[in-house]
């Protein structure tokens, strides 16, 4: 689709600021009541999706240049979706796919932040986005694992270009396939894994995710990949539900390392080997929760009116139905283990604040965002935050450590 394929949907908002708040039936108090960091930072409605989508009718009708206030506007959000899931409470609307198209009409015309074109540009020359080769798999050194190029294998792990290059996350990677190697898994890895472009397509380069995904699929079909695991919740997203949206992903079955260890533990194949006294909070990563809630396809059109109508009908995604049981349950499972919540959790959990691009091209509005979910993990009393997401897990450790703050990071 393309911008203007969302007019109406756009001009359908009428400035209500659900996009702004957790649903009222759903606060537990004031202080954490928004859901967008946008909004909550800058304190102005056009950093809103409201706001956001307003100037995409804009665009559209070319009231307005493109200036670096309206980029500035447009690239300060995480596209985390906690708009769109808070405006799907009373509307049918969609809010996170206009504002992804005006960025890809922004690539489209050349008006474009000069940081996310370089790693455009590293996507292109190396394989991955962050900033380094695209090397072998050092992190999976002296492990028992099939490697697909030389042997085909039914379950594969994607270990995602975070966890590949980031040393202190080596440990959480070779943890997982220890723990499917002792279910009896016989599982892969690709020797060279390629980036699944999830992050280029939400930054707007539209056809270099494309020409990436191409690529993966590529080596993922010639790997005999049934189900392909993955510990990176972006990965999750991209390769499950943007994959899907694109008509590539076909019929393999993709899945988080959290699902598939909760599916091993509940048939028997794993269990807790010891207790652990702890109270831990769960984090919702954007990726895993709300925006990873399978890519329903539809056909059909909309019915002209003053209500959104759609024949057939049409399921919108809502953000219910992203996975956010499974890690909970993992951690239950562990004797010794008492698990707290935040107020914003679920589908309306904050985010880290690292995605979309901001972590390169704001990154004091990454910290600042990352210190308010912080800030609301402790106010539970909770000795460790845990979560499923390795840009997650760098966030919160790197804002633990600047603000003094003595919470525990972990990532399962």
């Amino acid at each position: 689709m393309a911008l203007e394929d969302y007019r109406r949907n756009m001009e359908m908002c009428c400035r209500c600021s659900c996009c702004k708040f957790i649903p009222l039936e759903r606060l537990e108090g004031y202080r954490y009541a928004h859901v967008c960091p946008s909004v909550a930072r800058y304190n102005f409605h056009a950093y809103s999706g409201g706001g956001r989508i307003g100037m995409g009718v804009g665009m559209l009708e070319r009231r307005f240049e493109y200036s670096d206030t309206f980029l500035k506007v447009l690239y300060d959000c995480q596209m985390c979706g906690g708009c769109d899931v808070s405006c799907k409470y009373a509307m049918d609307m969609d809010v996170l796919d206009p504002i992804n198209e005006m960025r890809i009409a922004c690539v489209g015309s050349g008006r474009t932040l000069p940081v996310l074109d370089r790693l455009r540009d590293n996507l292109r020359k190396t394989g991955v986005m962050v900033g380094k080769r695209a090397g072998l798999s050092e992190w999976a050194a002296g492990l028992d694992v099939t490697e697909v190029s030389e042997k085909k294998a039914k379950v594969v792990y994607h270990a995602g270009c975070r966890a590949r290059f980031d040393e202190e996350q080596w440990k959480v990677s070779r943890a997982a396939l220890a723990l499917l190697k002792r279910a009896g898994i016989d599982v892969g890895i690709a020797r060279e894994e390629l980036c699944c472009g999830g992050r280029a397509y939400e930054m707007g380069y539209r056809e270099d995710f494309l020409t990436q995904a191409e690529k993966k699929m590529d080596q993922l079909r010639k790997s005999g990949a049934e189900t392909l695991v993955t510990g990176c919740a972006d990965c999750f997203h991209t390769l499950s539900v943007l994959y899907d949206r694109f008509a590539m992903k076909g019929d393999m079955e993709v899945l988080h390392i959290t699902e598939y260890l909760n599916r091993l533990i509940k048939e028997g194949r794993i269990e807790p080997a010891r207790k652990v006294e702890a109270k831990v909070v769960y984090h919702d990563p954007c990726h895993l929760g709300r925006l990873g809630e399978p890519y329903v396809p539809w056909e059909g059109k909309e019915i002209p009116g003053h209500i959104r109508l759609f024949d057939p009908p049409k399921e919108l995604r809502r953000g219910t139905h992203g996975v956010y049981e499974p890690p909970r349950e993992i951690l239950r499972s562990i004797p010794g283990i008492k698990l707290v919540e935040m107020e914003r959790r679920r589908e309306y959990a904050w985010c880290c604040g690292a995605g979309g691009g901001v972590e390169e091209s704001n990154p004091a509005f990454a910290a600042w965002t990352a210190k308010e979910r912080m800030d609301e993990a402790i106010s539970t009393g909770a000795d460790a935050l845990v979560t499923a997401c390795s840009g997650c897990e760098r966030s919160f450790r790197a804002s633990a450590e600047k603000n003094g703050m003595p919470m525990k990071i972990f990532r399962r």
